[in-house]
């Protein structure tokens, strides 16, 4: 697989009027370096049974409980069995978030925070395996990968013999960590989660003195659920009404032009003020995720305008919208539902306040828990209908895919918004600032993360594309609104 070369020396080439794009090293390339072979063993816990002699449980309780120990087996929640389906070189399904620290990184203390934290979220110690009807979650005994210096593109396949079968990949470079996450095995929430508790960890072995104070365990208040929230929180026939499709039809607008060298990815980290934003979005009287996603859309339409381009399909953009909130849930496997916000060819070149007006009352009537409830008891009800229930998995992962590439050619685009990352008073002054990237998938050329921490707030762009004229618009758009933005990239972009 095709790794990234060492960063150059700083470049700056013109974005737009008011903005410099910086190539820097601090963005999210990384250099070829050698690799850290250490590995360490990992006892698996065992679940706990009811002992001999107890008094029996009414029937009413009789049910799985959430997973304590590390489980034996698990299956992949509604949404994660679509992963392992559809996962090839070219659309990995893997998500990073980073972080940058205010240190360069100590790769052996980092390995010992993993080593501690992996067996306490078992989530993470599971691996996949191919069951007669559907995949399922297996423990996995075998000892951590190495954790090495970044070697590969954001969001690389994550191949299991070469990863001792785990999901996820942590590496490092200069003061930044990266996690990198199968989606099959949770979404945003879940990869949070991780992360936090293994800065936490990293820094107490960092700083031991400055913070020993702080108890060497998980955060209090850590709900440790894996259950499938799908399947709980789907509501009965009765109360949901009927059940509503989730995915599109349709061929939708795709954005194209010359690609990448193959094995490279553009990064774009936009930054800027949370407290100016709030402003903007303030005097617009919308929500943050509101106005970002809006002057997304915005940007994509009038980059296509600026190259001459009159759309003759609907520009579809999803956003992934947790439901944890809705339905109670604490549950650390996947747990969300994608909206779809949609500006057909006639509607091009709307102004802006227009468009964002527009793109909101489409989201919004598609959120809430009436409408999630008709929308979990549709994708549950295939799940676990029994006849769909006997059929074997090699038929179910054809019409899987079937239904996977008729949305993908539906869809221009994801952007997905993880939110503002809390970290514990204690360690705030070791922690700078965090991106959060997706990766490409089929007919989505260009994708956009969002996450905030203290008063930053970074907007990442991954692209397959040479063509920065999206990123351009959207960055105009900000800055025409007052907001005063930092722009990083990678080495992937030529000056120009």
């Amino acid at each position: 697989m095709t790794t990234l070369n060492t960063p150059e020396e700083m470049k700056t080439s013109e974005l737009s009027d008011d903005t410099k794009i910086i190539d820097q090293t601090e963005a999210t390339t990384a250099s070829d370096a050698k690799a850290d072979q250490g590995t360490v063993d990992l006892t698996g816990e065992t679940k706990v049974l009811d002992s001999p002699g107890k008094k029996k449980q009414p029937k009413e309780q009789k049910k799985m409980m959430p997973f304590v120990g590390a489980p034996k087996w698990g299956k992949l929640d509604n949404t994660a069995q679509l992963f392992p389906v559809i996962a090839n070189d070219s659309m990995s399904n893997v998500y990073r978030i980073s972080v940058n620290l205010t240190e360069e990184i100590m790769p052996g203390l980092l390995r010992q925070a993993a080593e501690w934290l992996v067996p306490q979220l078992t989530i993470f110690k599971m691996r996949i395996r191919n069951g007669i009807f559907w995949f399922y979650f297996e423990e996995n005994d075998r000892p951590l990968p190495p954790i090495r210096e970044e070697q590969l593109i954001p969001g690389a396949p994550i191949i299991k013999q070469q990863n001792e079968q785990y999901l996820f990949r942590i590496s490092y470079f200069g003061k930044r960590i990266n996690l990198e996450v199968f989606h099959a095995l949770t979404d945003g929430y879940g990869g949070i989660v991780f992360l936090q508790e293994l800065i936490y960890k990293y820094l107490r072995l960092l700083h031991p003195e400055e913070l020993s104070g702080e108890k060497d365990k998980l955060s209090e208040g850590l709900f440790l659920d894996y259950e499938d929230s799908y399947l709980k929180s789907v509501p009965s026939a009765k109360r949901a009404g009927s059940p509503k499709k989730t995915y599109q039809k349709g061929k939708g607008y795709q954005i194209k032009g010359e690609k990448l060298p193959a094995g490279e990815m553009g990064l774009t980290h936009v930054n800027m003020k949370v407290s100016e934003l709030k402003e903007v979005c303030k005097r617009y009287g919308v929500t943050i995720n509101q106005y970002l996603v809006s002057a997304y859309i915005y940007a994509i339409d009038h980059a296509a305008l600026e190259e001459g381009k009159r759309r003759t399909k609907p520009l579809r953009c999803c956003v992934p919208v947790n439901l944890r909130p809705f339905y109670n849930s604490h549950t650390m496997k996947n747990f969300f539902v994608m909206v779809t916000t949609s500006l057909e060819p006639e509607e091009q070149g709307m102004e802006f306040e227009a468009l964002m007006r527009k793109s909101i009352d489409q989201l919004n009537a598609q959120i809430g828990k009436e409408q999630f409830d008709a929308t979990l008891a549709w994708n549950v009800n295939k799940q676990t209908k029994p006849i769909h229930r006997i059929v074997p998995l090699f038929i179910k992962v054809f019409l899987i895919r079937q239904v996977y590439l008729a949305t993908a050619a539906a869809t221009t685009t994801t952007i997905t918004n993880i939110g503002s990352i809390p970290i514990a008073e204690p360690y705030r002054p070791y922690v700078e600032k965090f991106y959060a990237m997706i990766s490409m998938s089929k007919g989505q050329n260009l994708k956009a993360g969002i996450v905030s921490y203290a008063n930053t707030l970074t907007v990442t762009f991954t692209s397959s594309l040479k063509s920065l004229n999206v990123q351009r618009e959207f960055v105009k758009r900000l800055t025409d609104d007052g907001i005063e933005v930092a722009v990083e990239t990678n080495g992937s972009y030529e000056e120009e």
